[in-house]
């Protein structure tokens, strides 16, 4: 599950600056070896306005157990309102096999690039 992130090229820069992508700093060692902590990327919080997320997307979403933490997982399955979410470290993540899928309505982006270098 090991997919490459590429880094944001001047168009997503842009798309920042304008306030249509958001900045997320990873904390935890559930995306690696994908994610370290402390790297950041953008999410675009509007990706599923009109679509659903698709298995093998990385997203933000609130964490359905405590909704003030936000989770970077990848979306493993979309069934009824609901997606399954996996970290690509299990033995270092929290996600769907302790808290059960969670509601769309939790996912708060789709993360587009790797912010930064």
């Amino acid at each position: 599950m090991g997919d490459e992130l590429k880094p944001a090229g001047p168009w997503e820069m842009l798309l920042w600056l304008a306030r249509r992508r958001r900045r997320f700093c990873v904390t935890g060692n559930s995306m690696q070896p994908l994610l370290q902590p402390g790297d950041e990327v953008l999410i675009n919080p509007r990706a599923y306005a009109r679509e659903l997320p698709r298995p093998g997307d990385l997203v933000v979403a609130r964490h359905p157990l405590r909704p003030d933490v936000q989770i970077i997982k990848r979306v493993t399955a979309v069934q009824a309102e609901q997606c399954t979410l996996r970290g690509d470290n299990p033995l270092e993540s929290t996600d769907s096999r302790t808290f059960g899928p969670v509601p769309l309505r939790y996912i708060t982006g789709k993360v587009t690039r790797r912010f930064g270098a």
